[in-house]
């Protein structure tokens, strides 16, 4: 057997609604030395990864989204039929990028572009891009079900393009949690697995020194750890992921997002968001993300994502 025959092989595929960053996420990719090929027809998908490790490719990026909308639905056997291969293995991470319908139609209404599956001919043009939208959410919901899901509504290009190359760097771990803190006065995020609300929790947002601080300031965490309301939160979110996470290991589950959000997102969902992280590190590969950061008051602080 030749050496490219035992070459194992990286594919990430980037898959998503229209709108929501696919093009910067496959850009983020082919930074770090992916090798990306942007809409590639799911028939073509074998024959191309057999060239790719007839080249001795490592990692490969590409992207598949409802321009092959007739295609798409056989694409998740296809997905499982390359990751059984004994020969020439293949390493798969699928990411989904989300965001709320009317943010895509902000997007699509900003650039001017007609959304693949949008009618060329029709007198209500906003009523028809949200159709071609929900159309398209149904055609990939069963690709959604089975990806990393990243919710692009609230963050900037760059922002996507660190998030995109920080959780890849994790995706050989078993099962990578993924801590984000977030407002709720500016929704839920969309990739969340499971939310948890800290808003109970006593606020340093009334503390005039603690107000233009967060969460990673150590005098907003040395004033939280000494609440008891707190460090019960704490405890019990520990407790519920402890007995729940192995037996969503043992259902394959590639990556977990554990969302905590307060009234700002900069104080206490920050702080538990680092609290937590730090916690699971010592036996899960974690990261952390902290959603509202770019709407913190400039402290000097540096956010870790």
């Amino acid at each position: 057997m030749s050496a490219s025959e035992d070459t194992a092989i990286h594919l990430v595929l980037i898959t998503g609604m229209s709108g929501s960053g696919k093009s910067v996420a496959l850009t983020a990719l082919e930074d770090v030395g992916f090798y990306c090929v942007d809409n590639l027809p799911p028939e073509l998908l074998e024959a191309f990864i057999e060239l790719e490790q007839s080249h001795q490719a490592a990692r490969v990026a590409i992207a598949m989204d409802v321009r092959s909308a007739a295609s798409l639905p056989g694409l998740p056997k296809r997905l499982v039929q390359l990751q059984r291969r004994t020969t020439r293995p293949v390493h798969l991470t699928t990411v989904f990028l989300d965001a709320t319908t009317e943010t895509l139609v902000r997007r699509f209404s900003e650039t001017r572009r007609l959304h693949p599956l949008s009618l060329k001919q029709s007198h209500d043009q906003h009523r028809a891009l949200t159709d071609a939208i929900e159309h398209e959410r149904e055609i990939l919901a069963e690709l959604r079900d089975q990806a990393l899901v990243l919710d692009t509504s609230l963050i900037r290009p760059t922002r996507l393009r660190s998030q995109i190359k920080d959780l890849l760097g994790a995706t050989q771990a078993p099962l990578t949690l993924v801590f984000e803190s977030f407002a709720f006065k500016r929704g839920i995020p969309m990739d969340a697995d499971f939310v948890f609300d800290v808003r109970m929790l006593p606020n340093p947002h009334y503390e005039p020194e603690l107000k233009p601080l967060s969460g990673l300031d150590a005098p907003v965490a040395a004033y939280l750890a000494g609440q008891p309301e707190v460090n019960q939160m704490e405890a019990q979110i520990t407790g519920f992921l402890n007995h729940w996470l192995p037996q969503m290991l043992r259902d394959h589950r590639s990556y977990v997002t554990v969302a905590i959000g307060c009234t700002g997102g900069q104080h206490r969902s920050v702080y538990l968001v680092e609290q937590l992280a730090r916690s699971f590190g010592a036996q899960w590969s974690t990261r952390v993300r902290h959603r509202e950061d770019d709407s913190w008051p400039s402290t000097g602080h540096a956010a870790s994502h």
